[in-house]
């Protein structure tokens, strides 16, 4: 009789043990980007802003009693990488969400998976504005991805509104031939139409070129007066360098990839004075930015004190408590449940973008609007406002405009 008890105890206690375990096992976020090669500035401080927020919920006590354990994986800013990472993070790791995607192209060829998998998708930096329709009524009745980035669809018209503001007339275009950069020309020439201009000159040039004489030339002979880009900070830098080899130098105004350290500090003196849509500045302007960047160079001691890209460590940092609190709602790690959150967040966030309420609905699943975009400006080797009306502005409450409309 003893023995029987004994045994039924061990048995017991090892059941209840099993049991913990099992509710203890962590939520699997999935963490995708560049951390290698030209795009890897934002890359690695998207994934950055993910790990210090991922680590603050988790001394917190985690979601729904679970730690949050982050699968990274580094897609190359390769298309055919991000499909591989996808289908693995899915099939393999079984993650409950994703966060990241840099690119626009990677994330378009790779997001169909967890859209056919109902896991949900969050872009915390790829901007093309076709990103969040890829999946829109009626040919889908639900949409699995979300971002919290500013869409060209609001980028290009800043750009624009800037160049036209500052009195120039005759813009120049050069974009680069990725997905992200000839959508982005293609918004650049349709916010253009709109004011009635036309660009002198819309010029291409590819990934890892050095040499951008030929299209600044153009540029130059057509008599630009500013030119507009899209690219990202390695060949954003040979275009500032390519004009200063000329003896030419007109004002540069682009999507926010200028703020990108690559850019920044390859164009050294040539790049000052570039100005580009920014979501964050690295200024301490209120308690949650302060305590985010505090605790960003604390813990990843970046060069100069400089985060190499502020917006995307911001926005990562936002996208997991974003999704914490979608699956705290939830009460469940269920892609559809998650996703139904989402859509209905009760509670705000507060992020250090913003303060997020109410950032998705069923119809829209774009988190930022226009009004929380501000323009910045190269400046002494870092981003900082370019407009004094907007730092002044900056410490104030920004929320998203509810009757926003989101171009496809």
């Amino acid at each position: 009789m003893r023995f029987e008890f004994k045994v039924l105890t061990a048995s017991l206690l090892l059941s209840i043990s099993a049991g913990a375990a099992f509710a203890a096992e962590p939520i699997k976020i999935g963490v995708t980007g560049p951390y290698t090669g030209g795009s890897s500035s934002m890359g690695v401080s998207m994934r950055d802003g993910v790990r210090l927020a991922a680590e603050e919920i988790n001394k917190s006590g985690g979601v729904l009693g679970r730690q949050i354990q982050l699968i990274e994986r580094d897609d190359e800013a390769k298309n055919e990488r991000g499909v591989q990472i996808s289908q693995e993070l899915i099939n393999k790791e079984q993650v409950v969400a994703t966060v990241g995607y840099i690119n626009t192209g990677v994330a378009l060829a790779s997001q169909r998976f967890y859209q056919d998998a109902k896991i949900p998708v969050f872009n915390n930096v790829a901007t093309g504005s076709v990103i969040t329709h890829q999946f829109n009524a009626p040919e889908f009745k639900e949409s699995y991805v979300f971002r919290n980035a500013a869409h060209d669809s609001i980028q290009a018209p800043m750009i624009v509104d800037e160049a036209v503001k500052r009195g120039f007339k005759k813009v120049a275009i050069l974009a680069d031939s990725t997905n992200y950069g000839q959508l982005g020309r293609e918004d650049l020439e349709k916010a253009l139409d709109k004011k009635g201009m036309k660009a002198v000159a819309v010029e291409k040039f590819n990934i890892k070129d050095v040499d951008m004489t030929a299209q600044l030339l153009k540029a130059k002979t057509a008599g630009a007066d500013a030119v507009l880009t899209y690219g990202i900070g390695p060949e954003l830098a040979q275009i500032a360098n390519g004009m200063a080899k000329l003896g030419w130098k007109v004002p540069i105004v682009g999507s926010w990839t200028l703020s990108m350290a690559n850019y920044i500090d390859n164009s050294g003196n040539n790049g000052e004075g570039a100005r580009m849509p920014q979501t964050f500045i690295q200024d301490p302007n209120t308690p949650k930015r302060k305590a985010f960047i505090d605790a960003y160079l604390t813990k990843f001691k970046p060069k100069n004190d400089r985060i190499d890209s502020p917006v995307s460590a911001a926005q990562g940092y936002d996208s997991i408590y974003l999704l914490a609190a979608a699956m705290k709602q939830a009460n469940s790690t269920d892609g559809v449940k998650i996703r139904e959150a989402l859509e209905d967040l009760k509670t705000p966030v507060e992020g250090v973008v913003m303060t997020y309420e109410k950032p998705f609905t069923k119809d829209d699943h774009d988190a930022i609007t226009g009004n929380m975009v501000v323009m910045g400006e190269v400046k002494g080797g870092k981003v900082v406002y370019a407009y004094p009306e907007d730092q002044k502005a900056a410490g104030a409450a920004r929320k998203k405009e509810t009757a926003a409309v989101t171009t496809k």
